[in-house]
């Protein structure tokens, strides 16, 4: 067994514990808390497959700054147990045959799914690589990135007069 084997098991293994505890965990702070440990191991399964790129922004955008904004709008919500109002019995019969349908479907869905035995370049690719992406960027996608930017400076101006104090 190889060490990429080893770490991909333990990702795997990570991932899927720390999603579970996010399902499991009554307080929803330590929930938010174990979804920022699931997006670090999907990161690290980016960058294992060598999509270096994909990884460090997953990190930056998902686990810096949506979790981070999550955790304080919980944090600031100041949820309580014994503010939340008590859920009916046959509320929660309808979510457990809800969650059940839901699996039967995605299980029904996959049974006759194809796996594909290729395997992943872990060292030599050259596809996912910052350098693959900005010259594809700034040659074929050029035209679409300055319009986008161009739309984000206007966003940015539009939101600073909407937000500024008439005076």
């Amino acid at each position: 067994m190889s060490i990429s084997e080893i770490l991909f098991y333990f990702l795997s293994v990570m991932a899927l514990g720390s999603a579970l505890m996010v399902i499991i965990s009554r307080n929803p702070v330590h929930s938010v808390l174990w979804l920022i440990v699931t997006f670090f191991a999907i990161s690290g399964h980016y960058i294992m497959m060598n999509a270096q790129f994909l990884g460090i922004v997953n990190l930056i955008v998902y686990a810096g700054a949506i979790m981070v904004l999550f955790l304080f709008v919980i944090m600031l919500m100041n949820l309580n147990a014994e503010t939340e109002p008590k859920k009916n019995k046959w509320l929660k019969m309808a979510g457990i045959i809800a969650g059940g349908c839901l699996l039967l479907v995605l299980v029904a869905a996959l049974k006759d799914a194809e796996v594909k035995s290729s395997t992943v370049q872990l060292v030599d690719g050259e596809i996912g690589l910052i350098k693959q992406l900005g010259h594809v960027l700034f040659t074929e996608y050029v035209v679409p990135f300055e319009v986008s930017s161009v739309l984000f400076l206007s966003a940015m101006v539009g939101t600073v007069v909407i937000g500024k104090k008439g005076d």
